[in-house]
């Protein structure tokens, strides 16, 4: 186990790597000088401009800033936000909490929701459930997120008036926060009414995040059971006058929650992209949204180790999906 750990941390080096390229380039790319950003496009002398530039070290060629970014992070540096003065590391950990909250409550939904759905249609394959479950899978898929948001916040927000249009917690309520997770602070501070307002306003990002993740999860698990349910294991324990939902349960559904857990992993990148939407569209103070906004000011330290951050997340989540495998199945080990 040790040994497959270590190998796989050994990989996440070239990873982080092109990571540090992509993130790096991707920013300049984009049309923009933070330069004059910072110090106001109208009436900029030239020598304000090459202070400035000095300052943040965008006056040396591309490489030696590529490489002085390179030096910062071997340190554990990862810049302050031009914009906040503020440390990326110290902005990033503030909000990454409502980030993590979204994305914990739209994976349960999805998981909690694809999986027997997955299940059933496996086991009534050919039915008309079977076929107006994987139906409205594959448009939940199709479906465009900003799309899916803005419909839900003009139903239930505009015209039912059940949900809020944006936010975290109504304004109504204030309490310093003690871990970053509005469901348990707001249970924390005592006030009455904090909790179903923070919940109110999970509902409709954590549902919108959650469509895609839930539809790749339910085809999935479906597409797994019918394969398993095919194997002589399972046969022989029919044959042995198990229980339909031992057989299920225990011989069919257990091998193949391998593939499906694999894919629910899968899903906490396509979450963390997904939340960049979400999150704009319902003015959700997360990474996301922090991101959309660093991007637009050309905030290059932000933008650069934001992306860095993601991906180091995403892989170490793969990373902890992988070995949850010997847990599933005691017959897997690693080498």
């Amino acid at each position: 186990m040790l040994r497959f750990i270590l190998k796989k941390l050994l990989y996440l080096v070239p990873t982080m790597f092109g990571i540090t390229l992509v993130a790096f380039g991707f920013i300049r790319l984009l049309p923009g000088d933070p330069v004059l950003l910072m110090a106001g496009e109208r009436g900029v002398s030239p020598e304000r401009y090459a202070q400035i530039a000095a300052q943040l070290g965008y006056d040396k060629p591309i490489w030696q800033q590529y490489l002085h970014y390179i030096g910062n992070l071997l340190q554990g540096d990862l810049g302050n936000s031009l914009v906040t003065k503020k440390p990326v590391l110290n902005e990033f950990l503030a909000l990454f909490p409502a980030t993590v909250e979204l994305a914990l409550v739209a994976i349960i939904i999805a998981t909690a929701i694809g999986v027997p759905v997955g299940v059933i249609a496996a086991i009534k394959r050919g039915s008309w459930f079977d076929q107006l479950s994987m139906t409205a899978a594959l448009v939940g898929f199709s479906m465009p997120i900003f799309w899916w948001g803005l419909l839900l916040i003009i139903l239930f927000s505009g015209v039912l008036g059940w949900t809020p249009v944006s936010g975290r917690i109504s304004l109504m309520y204030f309490f310093p926060p003690v871990t970053g997770f509005m469901l348990i602070d707001s249970l924390l501070s005592g006030q009455k009414g904090a909790f179903a307002s923070a919940v109110s306003h999970l509902i409709l990002p954590s549902i919108v995040l959650a469509t895609i993740p839930l539809a790749v999860i339910a085809r999935q698990t479906r597409s797994a059971m019918l394969e398993v349910m095919g194997e002589d294991y399972v046969r022989t324990a029919r044959a042995k006058g198990l229980s339909p939902r031992r057989v299920i349960g225990v011989h069919a559904l257990r091998n193949a929650m391998i593939p499906v857990v694999t894919t629910i992993g899968l899903q906490i990148g396509v979450l963390m992209a997904g939340a960049i939407l979400t999150e704009t569209i319902f003015s959700w103070p997360g990474i996301g949204k922090w991101m959309i906004d660093s991007i637009s000011r050309r905030d290059y330290p932000v933008v650069q180790s934001g992306l860095l951050l993601i991906a180091a997340i995403v892989m170490i989540v793969n990373l902890l999906v992988d070995l949850t495998y010997g847990l599933i199945n005691p017959r897997i080990r690693h080498k």
